[in-house]
């Protein structure tokens, strides 16, 4: 029979009373009940949020307490976790080379510097840019066959590009591609809110097996002011609603370009289009971006200008202010 605790009145203390002292620890806060059945500890605490590693110390850690209480021989501990709310953004265009990519590393940081908890997806299975974008060559983890995402600039990511060398054509198939969708998709995110996927250029199958498999809050289209890509753009805001997913707006990219020798501004792909586009389908203009020498130099060099200060970190703030907003209205 184990010993008797006393308690500092001198009392007997009860079995469960004897587990207080569990109270002294820092993870004190996720112990959600305790029970000292005879000599057994058990315990109930709350992982929500925390990784594998973390959720594997806070269970070493309870254990390692309870058994330190005095006629304590087996401790028992559950570990739960509430299955947290993740919104995901496509972020597509119909056309490549539109800045869809750079504006979605971009887009991410803005939304991780107003507090929120961001994951991005490089599902652009074909063209992998974000690891570039990002400035980083670090390669995610892989526990309990789920990829830990990397974290950097403030957001999680997980990309093709991580997997396999630079150099390396994925001369995929539809099957495949959407396969590997599915592995970064179903990642370790742990505590993440919103989660945009940098998609493809078009309308294939890596779109079509996002809208089914992980079923996207809604959708930003990219496109420069050009009617080639405009028609395109068009295309794939149709995909969008023909799968039931809401469209939560256009941004204009490359819109206008200001020489910096002369300070002449012109308008190389046209101006205005998609802002007119947005309007004759009915969908939100979330804004543009003008065609940038210094944004294509600090992209090339990994240092996204989202994460700095100045006219292009605002830019992108308030396109995902907009974004937020829109995102409310649809209840993501």
């Amino acid at each position: 029979m184990p010993p008797v605790e006393k308690g500092t009145n001198g009392a007997a203390m009860t079995s469960d009373e004897a587990l207080t002292i569990l109270d002294e620890l820092p993870e004190a806060g996720r112990i959600r009940s305790r029970k000292l059945t005879g000599n057994v500890a058990t315990i109930v605490a709350d992982a929500s949020g925390l990784s594998p590693r973390e959720r594997e110390s806070l269970e070493a850690k309870l254990k390692a307490a309870a058994l330190a209480v005095p006629g304590v021989v087996e401790a028992r501990v559950a570990i739960t976790a509430a299955k947290p709310h993740r919104t995901l953004i496509a972020i597509g265009s119909g056309k490549g080379g539109v800045g869809k990519s750079t504006l979605s590393a971009n887009l991410a940081i803005a939304l991780a510097r107003m507090g929120k908890k961001v994951g991005l997806i490089d599902a652009d299975i074909y063209g992998p840019s974000q690891p570039t974008l990002f400035g980083t060559t670090e390669k995610p983890r892989a526990e309990k066959e789920k990829l830990i995402p990397v974290e950097v600039q403030g957001v999680k990511l997980l990309s093709v590009g991580q997997l396999v060398s630079p150099d390396t054509a994925l001369a995929w198939r539809g099957p495949m591609a959407s396969s590997a969708l599915n592995q970064l998709v179903e990642g370790d995110w742990a505590d993440t809110e919103i989660i945009l996927v940098d998609l493809p250029p078009g309308t294939g199958d890596v779109q079509l097996s996002l809208v089914q498999k992980a079923r996207p809050a809604g959708a930003v289209i990219v496109s420069t002011p050009q009617d080639l890509s405009l028609i395109d753009a068009t295309r794939a805001i149709d995909l969008f609603g023909k799968t039931s997913v809401p469209v939560l707006g256009i941004i204009e990219n490359m819109a206008g370009y200001q020489c910096p020798h002369c300070g002449q501004s012109s308008d190389p792909f046209g101006q205005g289009g998609a802002e007119a586009s947005a309007k004759r389908l009915g969908v939100p203009f979330l804004g543009r971006l003008p065609l940038s020498l210094s944004l294509r130099e600090a992209s090339d060099a990994g240092t996204p200008p989202a994460a700095g200060d100045g006219p292009a970190a605002e830019s992108f703030r308030a396109i995902a202010q907009k974004l937020l907003a829109e995102l409310e209205k649809v209840g993501g």
